[in-house]
């Protein structure tokens, strides 16, 4: 295979994930938006703040379908932490949170089934809970959980795009204003923080289609416990958010990949890497952050195994499942969805084009000689 070979099959392959993805991403980034207008964060902090448990499950549940990276929970988590949530109850929104979302939750349908659909959000739940009254109990609030008062908006840096700021949003308007500002919220700071990755990791999906024998990926990650923990070695210190490892997933389950074992990738990758890590201690503690990390790991690889019994039970092959369900939806629907993402991904790379050069010019420090 030469280069020219190579490159137009990984585009074409990443191209059909595109279309076959499209539709459900403008649906989920539309949902995202009425979370970012009606969810606000003080309403968030509000009700994590009492009980020791209770406060658990409910970081857990909310958390679920808010559309945040393991970026951008990170300031959010702060937040909260500050406004009186428990460490147990800041553990469970920050790994509910990036391992799910409306937008991951919509495209885990398109590309895979059902079954991932309903187990992905569930197993995130369950290894946030896990992780939150594990900390809670050997790590009990040293004072009453009381929420404070809200605090005013502020800008906090991170990697993240504009998700990471607290906009204030306008709840007097009216209908037409809302859902202005709901488009608003979706096609560009959502979509803004997504795209890159988005297209990352169809690009790598592609990769892995096209590149990776199909005997290489049964032998270590056709299932069991060895392929799980081989993928926690690949998906803790990985960054990618929930919607870009989607199509990584349905390439390997293509390539033969176990789901459990694709359930593992898609709960341990959103969920950590090595930046956010040293931002977690700093949260969290290192006691804490050491019980999170093997708390979400054992639960990803036990929720795995079980992923896989169910499977085998039904005598469901979900390879079979996963090249078949693009004919969801008409082509033509799929095909303008598609287009529509790509024009709105042009802001956004205007934008990352135009910080680059910017970081560059002022890493520079040498005047105009820079340009020489």
């Amino acid at each position: 295979m030469n280069i020219t070979t190579f490159i137009v099959d990984v585009l074409s392959s990443s191209w059909q994930l595109l279309v076959q993805s499209a539709p459900y991403m403008i649906f989920g980034l539309f949902v995202a938006g009425l979370l970012k207008i009606f969810l606000s964060p003080d309403y968030v902090a509000k009700h994590l703040g009492s009980g020791r448990y209770r406060s658990v499950f409910k970081a857990a549940l909310l958390g679920v379908p808010i559309p945040l990276c393991s970026c951008g929970v990170l300031p959010a988590a702060s937040t909260l932490k500050k406004q009186g949530a428990s460490k147990g109850a800041t553990a469970a929104f920050l790994i509910s949170t990036p391992e799910s979302g409306v937008d991951s939750i919509s495209i885990t349908y398109a590309l895979l089934d059902p079954i991932m659909t309903v187990a992905r959000p569930v197993s995130a739940f369950l290894s946030a809970i896990t992780a939150g009254i594990g900390i809670n109990t050997f790590q009990p609030p040293v004072e009453p959980v009381n929420v404070a008062p809200p605090i005013a908006s502020s800008t906090t840096a991170c990697g993240c795009t504009d998700n990471c700021s607290s906009t204030e949003i306008k709840q007097n308007g009216t209908i037409i204003d809302k859902l202005k500002e709901i488009l608003r919220y979706a096609a560009i700071d959502i979509w803004g923080d997504l795209a890159g990755w988005f297209f990352i990791g169809l690009l790598a999906a592609g990769v892995i289609t096209v590149l990776i024998p199909d005997e290489m990926i049964v032998n270590y990650l056709g299932g069991g416990l060895g392929s799980m923990l081989l993928m926690l070695c690949l998906g803790i210190p990985l960054y990618i958010c929930a919607t870009a490892s989607t199509p990584v997933a349905a390439a390997f389950i293509m390539k033969g990949v176990s789901p459990g074992t694709a359930l593992v990738f898609l709960l341990v990758g959103p969920a950590t890497n090595v930046t956010s890590l040293s931002v977690l201690i700093g949260i969290l503690g290192k006691k804490a952050t050491a019980f999170y990390v093997v708390s979400m790991a054992t639960v990803a690889v036990l929720c795995g195994l079980l992923i896989d019994l169910i499977y085998f039970s039904l005598g469901i092959s979900a390879a079979a499942i996963v090249s078949t369900h693009s004919d969801v939806l008409p082509h033509s629907i799929s095909l303008a969805a598609a287009l529509l993402l790509l024009i709105l991904s042009i802001r956004p790379a205007i934008t990352r084009i135009k910080n680059l050069i910017s970081k560059k010019e002022s890493n520079c420090g040498c005047g105009s000689h820079c340009a020489m």
